[in-house]
Order: structure tokens, then sequence, then C-alpha cells
């Protein structure tokens, strides 16, 4: 086994041809808190170590956009997927799920405002070790 050199997602950025939509889907339907708002961007807090930020279309100051129709998964904090699924119905999303995986780990998939995929996952928050996971050390 080598050295793991990182540690996880800093940062995902989703265009977002309507970022107060966008913004309000990720507040309001899956909790995620604001940690800034500039001129083109949102960031919100993913967790205690990420952010996700909502850019308006365009090239930013390093070249890069933000990714448009993606699939990304969240961790679901441990014991709370079906009140999440819960709370993304009461927001009017369309849930699927929970789809079981082998191992008994669960998932729910959404499509956010902009078509973007989004999985909450209880893989890590079930305290399953990584070596489970494909492509894993």
């Amino acid at each position: 086994m080598t050295d793991t050199l990182t540690d996880g997602f800093a940062e995902l950025t989703l265009l977002a041809r309507d970022r107060p939509a966008l913004e309000r889907f990720y507040t309001d339907a899956l909790g995620l808190g604001v940690l800034a708002r500039e001129n083109d961007r949102t960031w919100l807090a993913a967790g205690p170590h990420a952010r996700l930020g909502l850019w308006t279309p365009g090239r930013k100051e390093f070249g890069d956009e933000g990714g448009a129709h993606v699939h990304f998964a969240f961790t679901a904090a441990p014991g709370r997927l079906d009140a999440l699924k819960q709370r993304l119905e009461a927001h009017g999303a369309d849930v699927r799920g929970p789809e079981e995986h082998d191992g008994g780990d669960r998932s729910l998939y959404i499509r956010d405002p902009e078509g973007n995929v989004v999985e909450v996952w209880d893989f890590f928050g079930r305290g399953r070790p990584v070596e489970g996971l494909a492509g894993a050390p």
C-alpha cells in the first residue's frame, strides 16, 4: 500500500445559470450553510472540510469554470439518510431511493435544478472501511 497523499475533496464547483434557485436547493433541501456570496459565485459548506461552489457561467481567475451535468455524492450523516429523504421530498425534490448496494450501504439520488445528479450515500457514515470501495487500495 502506498502513502496517501490526499485527504478527500476540498472543493467542487457547479455551473449555476440560475444561482439563486441552485442556492435555495442546496441550502433549503439539503441543509448546506452559506459560507460566502461573491459577485459571480456562492460558497456552501459541504461538511467540515469541503465546500461546494455555485458559479455563474464564464471563466474564472485560474481559467476554470463550474462543471455542468456532473454526478457527485455527499456523505450522509450517520443514521440520517431517511430523514434527508423526507426533507428533500418536502421541498419538492424527486428522490430515487434509498437504493441498497452490496454490503448494505444505501444511497439517495436527486437531480438539482441545473440537472446535476446528486447522490447522498451512507457508506462512510456507517463506519465502513475504505477497502470496500471500488478502486480503493
